[in-house]
């Protein structure tokens, strides 16, 4: 079973209010178990939102509102959704495929936090808990 963001679905769960509906990440997930996750909208964030980038260990909006604690708690849910899901089934999390550079769900490369569209090395809230649990991520770069 695979873990995947919301967003590469075609849900309209980005911070604007859109998606990043991906054709290679549908057609790889076609004949594979699934479990489709938004940690920033399980940490009860709205759609649309304002957006929001890490800033070393806290995540701020555009405007400074410190949404790191939404973002915790979105993780955290998520994977603890993912987990039981995957009980139900019987299933073993494979991997998960994930929105590259989101606050949340980035791997290896995250906005810089300038909101300029500038990214650095690091990962997203979400990432991070995955890779503590020793599940492997790819972006929907590397699909």
């Amino acid at each position: 079973m695979y873990i995947v963001s919301c967003c590469l679905l075609g849900v309209n769960c980005k911070y604007s209010g859109g998606n990043n509906r991906n054709e290679k990440v549908l057609q790889f997930l076609s004949d594979k178990e699934y479990v489709a996750v938004c940690p920033e909208v399980r940490g009860g964030l709205p759609i649309p939102r304002t957006p929001a980038e890490r800033v070393g260990d806290k995540v701020l909006t555009k405007d400074g509102r410190d949404v790191t604690s939404e973002y915790a708690v979105g993780a955290e849910l998520c994977l603890q959704y993912v987990k039981a899901y995957a009980e139900e089934l019987g299933e073993e999390i494979e991997g998960a495929i994930l929105k590259n550079n989101s606050p949340s769900c980035g791997f290896r490369s995250i906005y810089d936090g300038t909101f300029s569209g500038k990214t650095i090395e690091g990962n997203g809230v979400f990432a991070e808990k995955l890779l503590a649990e020793g599940i492997n991520i790819k972006t929907e770069k590397e699909i």
